[in-house]
């Protein structure tokens, strides 16, 4: 047993158009709600994609980082205001390789990096190997670097990099070696100038980004990761100011571009948001598109999956009021508030980043009351989402939803969105609800996995939707606007529309049109399968960029 996990395992053999060895890099995976050490959207995309590797018999393996406190857990404080908790995690099904590498970090170096496997039949994945310098012979600052996840301390967060990336690296080595290599986002980039020193190629090295926003870019000062270890050893003035960018920064995202000899994108326009993002910067590499997706088997109610498969609105209808029945027990749970399974539900559920929009249906105050408040027209809706532990804005605007909700019978704010109550929420809804600004969605994946699940998008036009959008047929879809806009012109516009499509269009539509309203779920559920399943997706990785 010792040493099928001292070189590359599976436990099938790879089928033959998946033969070429991979080596997958991420800062986070969400596989299973009972492994939480994810944030959010780019977790539930790789451990959809290592589940797909996994069905299709992929010679693939994970490269992750195991977090002694996971993200965070989302408890409430005595206002009902959420108050984030740091918990010390334990995860027994994982097993230790015996596999230990050292990687240097600032002054020592002598930092101890372990390896501990998750075999492919505890969650149905391909062999993922999860990295921990939380062991005996580090000293107490190294032992504290994969703590948590997106650590706030960004000394702390560079030599998370690190670790991924050249402890990463390593342990692929000690695993024989892979024919790619890559970094779904930069954070594992060390991974690639190491790799360059021992002689992996360009050809072998490939790179998904998966944001335009700045701050999911990391740019950081170039002298400064060199003293931290962040290439493998000391690069000399010449080799950095060869790195530099922007008076003197590595940005992660040019430099794995420029190693990589094929980047993608995760939809088609965010393909080409990312390619006029950089194409100002010499030896770049091409960016495709690879649009994200989700893994249909893990994801999709199999009762629901049955109703649709058979075109039987009757048992569609039967279970989607037994799974509402269970996500607003999970309501009356938290807030002591009683839903009921026969009225519309809205959900809006995701990370709280201020370009998401949480609040856009509050944007014209007077005409949600009169939403919520319409008689004819019942609705119920309800939030959930993480804020970053430390991004106080988003944690303030989650609050002021709670403030809203409080005394409304209808509305709910719900604590620990993780991958149990996402999919609660998803399968429980009739309406999913995605407003971010356009262009700042580089895909998106809840609304895939909720069309799954019989509830119907209403969307902006933005990240995967203008690849699925059937605008009344599938989805309902805002008008498209100038992105260029003021922020606050684009909100005052999406948020007019969207209580157009609400009060005229969906809502009605549901109440007073429900063969119609079940055609277009039914719709929904032939558009988005097989076209945005990962079994696609992983597809696409091995034919069009390794």
């Amino acid at each position: 047993m010792e040493n099928q996990y001292k070189t590359w395992y599976h436990p099938y053999t790879p089928a033959a158009a998946y033969s070429k060895r991979v080596a997958y890099f991420s800062m986070e995976f969400g596989i299973d709600q009972s492994f939480n050490i994810y944030s959010g959207g780019l977790g539930f995309l790789a451990g959809s994609h290592m589940r797909s590797g996994y069905e299709l018999k992929q010679n693939m393996i994970g490269i992750g980082m195991l977090w002694k406190y996971g993200y965070y857990d989302q408890a409430r404080n005595e206002d009902q205001t959420l108050r984030p908790e740091f918990n010390e995690k334990h995860f027994d099904f994982l097993e230790d390789t015996g596999i230990e590498v050292e990687i240097q970090l600032h002054d020592n170096p002598h930092v101890k990096v372990r390896a501990y496997v998750l075999k492919p039949e505890i969650f149905g994945t391909v062999p993922m190997y999860f990295l921990s310098t939380d062991i005996e012979g580090n000293d107490h600052l190294s032992r504290t670097i994969t703590y948590h996840l997106y650590d706030k301390n960004p000394v702390t967060r560079v030599s998370q990099s690190i670790v991924l990336g050249i402890g990463g690296a390593k342990v692929v080595e000690a695993l024989g070696g892979a024919d790619t290599y890559h970094l779904n986002e930069g954070h594992a980039l060390p991974a690639f100038y190491y790799l360059r020193d021992r002689g992996v190629t360009k050809d072998q090295m490939v790179f998904t980004t998966h944001t335009p926003e700045k701050a999911g870019n990391e740019e950081r000062e170039a002298r400064h990761l060199n003293r931290c270890g962040f290439f493998g050893r000391s690069y000399s003035n010449e080799e950095l100011e060869r790195e530099m960018v922007n008076g003197g920064n590595i940005n992660y995202t040019v430099s794995a571009l420029r190693m990589a000899k094929k980047a993608n994108g995760v939809s088609k326009l965010h393909a080409r948001v990312a390619n006029d993002m950089w194409k100002d910067y010499y030896g770049v590499s091409e960016i495709i598109p690879i649009t994200n997706a989700q893994n249909q088997k893990f994801w999709q109610d199999e009762v629901i999956k049955q109703a649709w498969m058979n075109r039987d609105a009757m048992a569609y209808q039967n279970r989607k009021k037994a799974l509402k029945e269970a996500l607003f027990q999970e309501v009356h749970k938290q807030t002591g508030k009683t839903f009921d399974p026969n009225l519309l539900t809205i959900v809006w559920a995701r990370r709280f980043a201020a370009y998401k929009r949480a609040d856009l249906l509050l944007h014209d105050f007077d005409r949600f009351k009169r939403l919520i408040s319409n008689a004819n027209y019942p609705v119920q809706i309800i939030w959930a989402g993480k804020p970053y532990p430390f991004d106080y804005g988003a944690i303030d605007l989650f609050n002021h939803l709670v403030f809203h909700a409080k005394n409304e019978p209808n509305l709910a704010v719900l604590v620990g969105y993780e991958i149990g109550l996402s999919k609660l929420l998803k399968c429980g809804s009739d309406i999913w609800l995605n407003t971010p600004r356009i262009t700042r969605e580089a895909s998106g994946t809840s609304g895939m996995t909720a069309a799954m699940n019989g509830s119907v998008n209403v969307s902006t036009n933005d990240g995967w939707i203008p690849e699925f959008q059937k605008d009344e047929e599938n989805c309902f879809v805002l008008p498209a606007l100038d992105y260029r806009l003021p922020t606050w012109d684009q909100d005052k516009s999406d948020a007019d529309n969207l209580y157009h499509i609400l009060e005229d269009k969906a809502i009605p539509g549901y109440y007073d049109k429900p063969d119609q309203w079940q055609d277009m779920v039914f719709k929904a559920m032939d558009d988005v399968i097989p076209e945005f399943t990962t079994q696609r997706m992983a597809d696409d990785y091995y034919k069009k960029l390794f």
